[in-house]
């Protein structure tokens, strides 16, 4: 790993999407979010994601010019098509969308269909609970994962996200429906580490901590075994009956071709119906009582705390990028 400047980095993410056709608006926020996700130390989707992304750019799979359009809606619940645009600027949008239905409303729902990968799932978390929201988001994905029983992938590794507004760290959990992601899988396996906890089955359906053999089997753990299951269908058919798009059956399972994804992006006001002061103390008193008395400090750690810490570190050193990788950016820009 090499640690390069977070201007430097986004300087040359401009570049190369600018080089893809993209504006420039659109071209410096796309290399914003991506630059950021790395600086905050979700690795795998960001910077990571950029050579895939350019394949699908390449290969027409997605519309660097396209933008979200509104089909639907009633009230604080709208529906929108995402034209097959970038997956980041299509859910930043949508979240955007919500945030503005919930200050009229008290809260607001956008379901959106044929959009593509959204990188980190996070970033719009982070978005609602700036904008002073509780925000709630998820997507479906290609089938990349077995139905409980099975061992034959069917279903997606859903994303899920809920941000809670704290003025002293907002508090973002940004989960898989697995217990680990295929990004994290390959980020074990690249470093030669096994999995702290089992992640998954082995090609003779033993629970195993070997990433590689994870990969090899698409047999990815469900948090919770079946429940994780379960919740993983619930996204996937609440995502695609409320945004009138595609659900994970209906999608190509190989990466290269994955999009038509559906995704829902719900927020609430909480200003609009209690005193800052009022949730915040609430807020507060949750994140303090993790911590019991007698336990050492660092122990527990609630969701979204470790982003901070990383975003703050990696902004003063520099952001960590695979240096093979850094070159390649390079000579794309």
């Amino acid at each position: 790993m090499i640690r390069v400047p977070f201007a430097e980095l986004k300087a040359t993410l401009v570049r190369i999407f600018v080089g893809k056709g993209m504006d420039a608006p659109r071209a410096e926020l796309c290399a914003t979010m991506f630059a950021e996700t790395t600086r905050d130390g979700v690795y795998t989707h960001g910077v990571e994601r950029i050579p895939r992304l350019l394949k699908m750019i390449d290969s027409g799979v997605v519309n660097v010019h396209a933008v979200p359009e509104l089909k639907s809606g009633f009230g604080a619940v709208e529906a929108w098509d995402g034209k097959g645009g970038l997956g980041n600027l299509n859910a930043r949008a949508c979240m955007a969308r919500a945030i503005e239905l919930a200050r009229l409303h008290g809260m607001g729902c956008v379901a959106l269909a044929n959009t593509n990968h959204w990188m980190r799932a996070g970033s719009y978390g982070w978005q609602a609970a700036e904008a002073g929201m509780i925000g709630i988001c998820w997507t479906n994905t290609l089938p990349n994962v077995p139905a409980w029983g099975s061992a034959i992938p069917s279903i997606g590794n859903n994303p899920l996200v809920i941000a809670v507004p704290r003025p002293k760290g907002h508090v973002v959990l940004d989960m898989a429906a697995t217990q680990f992601s295929y990004g994290a899988l390959g980020a074990y396996r690249s470093r030669g580490e096994l999995l702290p906890v089992p992640g998954g089955f082995d090609m003779e359906g033993n629970l195993t901590r070997d990433p590689a053999a994870i990969e090899q089997s698409q047999r990815l753990l469900p948090i919770g075994y079946w429940k994780g299951s379960g919740l993983a269908v619930m996204m996937d058919m609440i995502g695609a009956m409320l945004s009138g798009g595609l659900a994970t059956h209906m999608m190509s399972k190989d990466p290269l071709l994955e999009t038509g994804l559906s995704q829902v992006f719900i927020t609430f006001n909480l200003a609009a119906i209690q005193p800052v002061e009022q949730y915040t103390h609430t807020a507060d008193a949750v994140i303090a009582s993790l911590l019991q008395p007698g336990e050492p400090e660092g122990t527990v750690r609630y969701p979204g705390e470790k982003v901070l810490k990383s975003r703050a570190e990696n902004g003063a050193k520099g952001v960590p990028v695979r240096e093979a990788l850094w070159e390649e950016l390079q000579q794309h820009a």
